[in-house]
């Protein structure tokens, strides 16, 4: 511009009075090492997590997610305030239980808030993992987050198992006894393995004393192991039950205020719920056998675990050898693990798949393996006897061979359409 020096014109000119140095102000490390993200405030993380971008055709399905949050942290609470009055001995458990609910304020509510909350977490989970199924959230990327669903299953699982063993009524007593001879199957270390678990030959005070402590200690580790899933979950995404089409991020919205609300609804919709269960249909969460003191003289004529533990269980008792049915049993989570292998198929889901024309073998396959499920758990109910032990057995045959029948074919069917 005319009249404006340039840089080539204005020459460098030497200070001519006395220098004044000014100290240069000391860097904060973080700016250093980590750079700005190691300096957000709460403020901003809180902002950075509501904005995160959620496909906008996510289902009622993707709300059990905030379900089991709000499950955990109510049975976290009443599961604290109940361990302040448990004693865990094999006298003093029973009566330290009955005390709790009858002399304590509000510890029935407590009681039958956190029974009433395991059935609750548990039809939640099985849902969770169901929506998992449905919709491939197990394939590439997602392998490692599939991985840590699955592993905080099985952490709930146990502790649940360790649960019901604390009231020391009968089915507690024998729920351990019946665990720890299926422990006693395994081959050269099972006589050690069972001593370990029980504490003795027998379910006594040591064995209190061990689902006491595993139960507690597993609790908080649960609570960190979902804490994993979810920073996972925003590392990898979320899946769409429009496959990728709906994570195009132009057909995707900020998880407040779209997806906040239907979550608190969905929770709302839980309370609702749980509490009809808990004050009027109480008898679906208890077991009138567990309200008797454990006695090892007296075996109850039925013997069987909760309802969520009913499938496994029947697949246990279908299997005439103890460790093979063991195996079986065990294996029927331990699959869970190894699903994002067994199906390799491309990302398309439980709704948009058109493998080869075959747009109902995915339905169909997975309704074979709900029924299996479902029927494995009704063979348990009925202690696997008379017809109920050819359908123990086919429920047990028609859930394993959805995970290493019906996936891999569905994967080299999946692989043969991406080709042509």
């Amino acid at each position: 511009m005319a009249g404006t020096p340039s840089c080539q014109d204005q020459a460098y000119q030497p200070p001519t009075g006395p220098v004044s140095v000014q100290p240069v102000p000391e860097t904060p490390a973080a700016s250093v090492a980590g750079g700005p993200a190691q300096t957000h405030t709460a403020y901003e993380f809180v902002r950075e997590y509501m904005a995160f971008l959620l496909p906008r055709d996510l289902n009622v399905l993707w709300t059990i997610g905030a379900m089991l949050v709000a499950v955990l942290a109510l049975m976290l609470l009443s599961g604290l305030t109940l361990a302040l009055t448990y004693t865990p001995d094999a006298s003093l458990a029973f009566t330290s239980v009955e005390t709790l609910e009858r002399r304590v304020p509000f510890g029935w509510l407590l009681r039958s808030m956190h029974m009433t909350g395991a059935t609750f977490f548990m039809a939640a989970l099985y849902l969770h993992v169901f929506r998992g199924l449905c919709y491939g959230s197990y394939r590439a990327p997602r392998q490692g987050l599939w991985g840590v669903g699955t592993v905080l299953l099985m952490m709930v699982m146990i502790t649940a198992f360790a649960g019901y063993v604390l009231p020391w009524g009968q089915m507690s007593y024998w729920g351990a006894d019946v665990a720890g001879k299926a422990v006693g199957a395994i081959p050269l270390v099972g006589n050690m393995l069972e001593r370990v678990f029980l504490g003795g030959d027998a379910p006594g005070t040591a064995t209190l004393h061990r689902m006491f402590v595993l139960h507690f200690t597993l609790s908080f580790a649960i609570v960190g192991m979902v804490i994993l899933h979810v920073a996972v979950l925003h590392a990898r995404g979320s899946t769409s039950p429009s496959g990728p089409v709906g994570q195009n991020r132009a057909r995707m919205l900020p998880f407040h205020p779209y997806f906040t609300v239907k979550d608190g609804l969905g929770v709302v919709v839980l309370a609702i719920l749980f509490t009809l269960v808990m004050c009027f249909w109480s008898g679906l969460v208890t077991e009138a056998e567990n309200y008797r003191p454990a006695n090892p003289l007296h075996t109850p004529a039925d013997i069987e675990p909760e309802w969520y533990f009913l499938p496994f269980y029947g697949m246990l008792q279908a299997v005439p050898s103890k460790f093979f049915g063991l195996l079986v049993s065990g294996g029927a989570v331990a699959i869970l693990l190894f699903v994002p292998w067994l199906d390799r198929g491309a990302s398309a889901t439980f709704v948009a798949g058109r493998w080869g024309g075959l747009r109902w073998l995915p339905r169909v396959a997975l309704a074979v393996l709900v029924c299996s499920f479902v029927l494995a758990g009704l063979a348990g109910r009925h202690h696997v006897q008379g017809v109920w032990l050819l359908v123990g057995r086919l429920a047990t045959l028609g859930y394993y061979l959805y995970f290493l029948g019906f996936l891999p074919f569905y994967s080299r069917l999946a692989r043969k359409e991406a080709r042509s």
